[in-house]
């Protein structure tokens, strides 16, 4: 099932109006599409709904609302891009006439993609670990994201943006486990750890 096929399906249990909710899909699809992504775009949704969907969830809705919206709003230069993509999401599930505790989980499993923290919803940890799966890639893979997000940020100097990004992998790296959910942990721990190794050594050159 492709993601947009799961959206509308999730939709058609709160929403009486089809139509409604296509025009909400291709509002996704626009935001997603927009000029300068990369990486944040469709296939990074795909790539994440084909990690989803052969996981358990608790609340295949809220994760499936919550995937459509997690980067709708995507501005390398913002630090609040998660809570203006809550923002609207919480917005369009209304129109759709979703349950208040679907959005409000919807919000939290957005939210929690800023610092990727474990928790005690398993959901949530699933949803953040799909979201990072990129990084235990094989090699290939793992150089086309790094150059698609670059690419994202090449408004931003080398002098800048080296030393901001080995902070970041460095973080990933520190961590006991990148990867909260056994699954995600034995699927792509070895090789996540790897990838960082590596290309901290390429920027340290």
């Amino acid at each position: 099932m492709t993601l947009q096929s799961a959206f509308l399906e999730s939709t058609s249990h709160f929403a009486s109006d089809r139509e409604s909710a296509k025009s909400i899909w291709e509002e996704v699809t626009e935001f997603y599409s927009e000029k300068g992504r990369y990486y944040h775009n469709l296939k990074h949704l795909e790539q994440m709904w084909t990690e989803l969907e052969a996981t358990p969830l608790q609340n295949r809705d809220a994760v499936i609302f919550a995937l459509a919206y997690h980067d709708i709003i995507y501005k390398p230069h913002r630090s609040d891009n998660e809570e203006a993509s809550a923002e609207l999401a919480e917005r369009r599930l209304r129109l759709l006439n979703v349950p208040p505790d679907i959005i409000a989980k919807c919000r939290n499993l957005i939210l929690s993609t800023k610092k990727h923290e474990v928790s005690d919803d398993s959901d949530t940890n699933t949803f953040t670990d799909a979201d990072l799966s990129i990084l235990g890639s094989n090699r290939e893979n793992y150089v086309r994201y790094i150059q698609a997000v670059r690419q994202e940020y090449k408004m931003v100097p080398d002098l800048i943006y080296i030393p901001g990004r080995k902070k970041v992998l460095q973080h990933f790296l520190s961590m006991n486990r990148i990867f909260k959910t056994e699954y995600f942990h034995s699927k792509y721990e070895q090789q996540a750890r790897a990838n960082l190794d590596w290309k901290i050594s390429q920027l340290t050159q």
